[in-house]
Formats: structure tokens, sequence, C-alpha cells
């Protein structure tokens, strides 16, 4: 059975009490770059997110989790977008508060939403989109597997100047 739990953190689904850490996350201007994000989110526009995430991954083409401790502190956020059954791959994102970095959380979460991706999806494979100079990413996502497979030059404008992002790829190990 897959679980979407593991000894320090759960992956659930957003629920209306978290509407504040939303709103702190998606109105963070450091965050911006993460998702092209040009402009801050009314808190009425947050509230519509969620009130509609119950939506299917099928219907929605993505799934977004909060990934939170034990006793239901918010500490960020897993995704899976670009969700494609048809070819049987989606995109896979993840942003941790920084107070929570380097205790493992992002290991657990990206390895327990790779097994929901894998064996509840059945996806034959998960890719990542991480900015050039973004080495703690870079370093979990290789860590478990993920490849890199190409260099998009210049792909992302921020802070007044272009990024470099790496595309990498995880396939499953069924054929």
């Amino acid at each position: 059975m897959i679980r979407l739990k593991s000894s320090h953190i759960i992956l659930r689904a957003l629920v209306t009490s978290d509407i504040d850490f939303l709103e702190l996350v998606e109105n963070d201007e450091r965050f911006w770059h993460l998702s092209d994000t040009l402009q801050p989110f009314s808190r009425s526009v947050l509230k519509d997110y969620i009130d509609n995430s119950y939506k299917d991954i099928y219907e929605a083409k993505q799934l977004r989790l909060v990934i939170s401790l034990h006793n239901n502190q918010p500490i960020g956020f897993i995704d899976l977008y670009d969700f494609d059954p048809k070819n049987k791959r989606a995109g896979l994102g993840i942003l941790i508060l920084e107070g929570y970095h380097d205790k493992g959380y992002g290991t657990q979460a990206v390895k327990m939403m790779m097994n929901y991706a894998f064996e509840v999806l059945d996806l034959h494979q998960i890719f990542a989109s991480i900015i050039e100079d973004n080495q703690r990413s870079l370093s979990l996502f290789k860590k478990l597997g993920f490849e890199i497979i190409g260099l998009k030059k210049d792909w992302r404008y921020n802070f007044g100047q272009f990024q470099s992002e790496y595309l990498l790829q995880k396939l499953t190990h069924v054929h």
C-alpha cells in the first residue's frame, strides 16, 4: 500500500486552514521565479484555488500536496504538474521553507511522491526543471536517481539576469 506518510512528514491535500500558509508562500517574491509568477495573488483567488484543489489529477493535470509535520504544521509544497497520462509522465516540483532545510524532509517528500507517481498513477517517467545554480535541489534529485538530460541556456529571466535551467529525468524500472 502506498502511504503519503513517513516517520517525520505527511503529504496531504490542501485544506481551508492552509490559506495563510498558501498566501505566505505564493506572495513571497523570492519564490515567484519558481512558477513564473509576476504578481501577488489575492486572498480570494487563493481561497478559490483551495476550494478547487479537490479536482482529480486527470482533470486538473496537476496535483499539489502540502508537506506537513505530524503536528500538521505546513513546511512546504510538492507538486506534480504537466501531468500527461497518455505519455505516462509528469513534472515534479518541491518547495520547503528555509527553516526546514537539511533535515531530510525534501528527500522523504520526493521519495513518497515518486512512489505515488510510479505505483498509483502508473507513470513511466518524472521530470524536473532546476535552475543551474540551485545546488540544493540538484543534489536532492540526483541523489534520488534523476539524471541531468539537458541544459536549457538562458531559459529563465529572473532578478534582472538570464538563468540556465537543467532538465532532469527519472524513469521507472518497470517496462
